[in-house]
């Protein structure tokens, strides 16, 4: 298990800023669904450079690429630079981990798995793909990751982060590729009593459930949106966005979704899918 600790010396409080599905690609106008994902991605960081200046670390959860490149990933590298903060990433399905890999060792990007947060939290970092299909599925080896750092941290809150969503959105064209087998994530997490949530990418829309005690969450791309409740592919008119997660002393979860203001950046409303 690759672990780290990252202290924050300044209060209690930890922020945390979500940005997932930039899906790059190695032209810089490379374009998904009429979205050139460089440039919402680009508009993305200026804005909570003036938004909110102030947070701990970065967690990109998965889909950084559409095109496999290693450029895709150093356009992220590159264009994550100015926050300035360290940035844990994990890969979706549309991720290349050959290629990922390409550009580290770099100084803000970090591959761990397990992350002691200031003095009360912890980050589990999962690897939730399955090469050459949409859905997601967790190994052995990744749930024994998870169990083995719940049961060393018992006195430390836990926020669990993968890619793929790990119960039914709504959206059945979504929910065939959500985590397969996901009862086994929810019978580790249910033998612990230190779980707060788990945050996800992958469904390119905002999700807020409260499941047992345990807060889901999932956060829009920083480009295409997928239109919630939606049982065949829809495209969602909403900006580009992210999510600020506070982590309070005592387990709780203060989150909000942002969106892009007055934002260019509109998709094909006539695609029939990516």
């Amino acid at each position: 298990m690759l672990s780290e600790t990252l202290l924050n010396n300044k209060s209690d409080l930890i922020r945390l800023l979500q940005i997932t599905d930039t899906h790059l690609f190695a032209p810089e106008d490379g374009a998904l669904l009429g979205i050139p994902t460089l440039y919402s991605f680009q508009s993305v960081v200026e804005q909570v450079q003036l938004l909110t200046p102030d947070f701990d670390a970065i967690l990109a959860t998965g889909d950084i690429s559409q095109d496999h490149t290693v450029q895709s990933y150093q356009h992220f590298v590159n264009g994550i630079k100015p926050l300035k903060k360290p940035c844990y990433w994990l890969p979706g399905n549309h991720d290349y981990k050959p290629s990922m890999g390409g550009v580290l060792p770099s100084p803000q990007i970090k591959s761990s798995e397990h992350v002691l947060i200031g003095l009360n939290w912890q980050l589990i970092i999962l690897d939730s793909q399955v090469v050459g299909v949409p859905h997601g599925f967790l190994s052995i080896e990744q749930l024994d990751l998870l169990d083995n750092a719940l049961s060393l941290n018992p006195d430390r809150h836990s926020l669990i982060l993968l890619h793929h969503h790990p119960l039914p959105a709504g959206s059945a064209w979504l929910d065939q590729h959500k985590l397969k087998d996901n009862e086994h994530l929810w019978s580790i997490i249910a033998k612990h009593t230190n779980v707060r949530g788990v945050v996800c990418g992958h469904i390119h829309q905002e999700l807020d459930l409260m499941i047992n005690g345990v807060r889901l969450l999932a956060t829009p791309s920083t480009c295409v949106q997928f239109l919630p409740d939606s049982d065949d592919f829809a495209l969602d008119s909403q900006s580009p966005g992210w999510r600020i997660l506070n982590l309070l002393p005592n387990g709780d979860i203060d989150t909000e979704v942002h969106r892009l203001a007055h934002s260019d950046f509109s998709a094909d409303a006539d695609a029939g899918g990516y």
